[in-house]
């Protein structure tokens, strides 16, 4: 089959590879119908995140099973499904509080990289979500965007209380951060300050539901966000990126017993105690516990009521996955939707 490897920071190859084959009992292997890159992606093709080999790319994935251990009884054979870029046994007590991210048997969900022709996933039964019937194929887009980027922003604004009578401002225009405003414009929030500085994530962001565009970062985006809102700050705030920069300017951007949704993924972020302690603010984030909002946002999607796949403002072949990632690197494209 065609993969997508990450070989060192920029070197990203689509080569054949050995398709995935049963390695456990509670295995299933997919076969991809649409894959992407995603944001966290950049981190090691920029070498921020560092790698010490080859490695197979991708984390998110929509497909139809094509096979699946002995003892997967809720899968079959020809079943689209969605899953997450966890894998979890959805039955521990972790998982049946809400956090499957935290599950207690928890392990990376595509072993084999989802970039790619075929996709092995294990704890197949908790982990992937059955559709009734196969999707139209232009609901695709959005299923895949609901294996993780649309269930990272819905994390980030339940994480952050958005809802109704709630302001709620948004760091970070990539697919998480506009994911978060259709969140947020879905759980009721009043008012949605969109933080950003490109036209085409700003006109998106207020066709999902942003009321106010914020050009300004920093402590300048901090005193824009502290003027929308009465010198008090928003109620809630999703942050959407991951830097010390973005988390601090979330944090002073929340009022005193607002909350905070941190879902980007931290590079270097170090916490001010100080601050902190005196800021009054609730913080809640981490990795976004997808499956555990995977049947809701489907059934959405299904119904038309939400638009996720949106956010692919660019659609290439597999096999140039190294233009996909030079796009969205160079900010050229949002997020790249792949065909396999």
């Amino acid at each position: 089959m065609l993969g997508t490897v990450l070989y060192a920071p920029g070197d990203v190859r689509v080569e054949q590879r050995e398709q995935p084959t049963i390695a456990a009992p509670t295995d299933a292997i997919i076969r991809l119908a649409a894959t992407c890159v995603c944001g966290s992606d950049l981190w090691p093709y920029r070498g921020i995140e560092k790698i010490n080999r080859p490695q197979p790319m991708g984390h998110e994935y929509v497909g139809y099973v094509e096979e699946v251990g002995d003892e997967v009884r809720t899968l079959r054979p020809g079943q689209f499904v969605v899953g997450s870029f966890f894998a979890s046994d959805n039955t521990c007590e972790i998982c049946r509080a809400g956090y499957h991210t935290h599950c207690v048997n928890r392990e990376f969900a595509t072993p084999t990289g989802s970039q790619a022709q075929y996709a092995r996933i294990p704890l197949a039964d908790g982990t992937l979500v059955a559709t009734a019937d196969a999707p139209d194929a232009d609901l695709i887009p959005s299923l895949l965007a609901a294996s993780d980027v649309l269930g990272t922003g819905w994390f980030g604004a339940v994480a952050a209380q958005a809802g109704p009578g709630k302001t709620v401002a948004v760091v970070g225009d990539g697919a998480v951060g506009l994911l978060g405003v259709l969140a947020a414009k879905q759980l009721g929030a009043e008012r949605i300050i969109a933080m950003s500085r490109h036209t085409s994530r700003q006109k998106l962001a207020l066709e999902y539901g942003a009321t106010d565009i914020v050009t300004e970062r920093s402590d300048e985006g901090v005193a824009r966000v502290k003027e929308l809102t009465g010198g008090l700050g928003a109620h809630s705030v999703i942050e959407a990126v991951g830097t010390q920069e973005s988390m601090l300017q979330a944090i002073r951007s929340t009022r005193a017993g607002g909350h905070v949704g941190y879902v980007g993924v931290a590079h270097g972020v170090q916490l001010p105690g100080e601050e902190l302690f005196f800021s009054g603010v609730h913080l809640h984030g981490g990795p976004a516990p997808v499956r555990h909002f995977l049947p809701d946002l489907i059934d959405l999607i299904q119904r038309r009521e939400i638009d996720p796949g949106r956010v692919f403002d660019l659609t290439l072949p597999l096999d140039r996955a190294a233009d996909a990632y030079r796009a969205m690197d160079e900010r050229s494209a949002i997020k790249v939707l792949l065909q396999p």
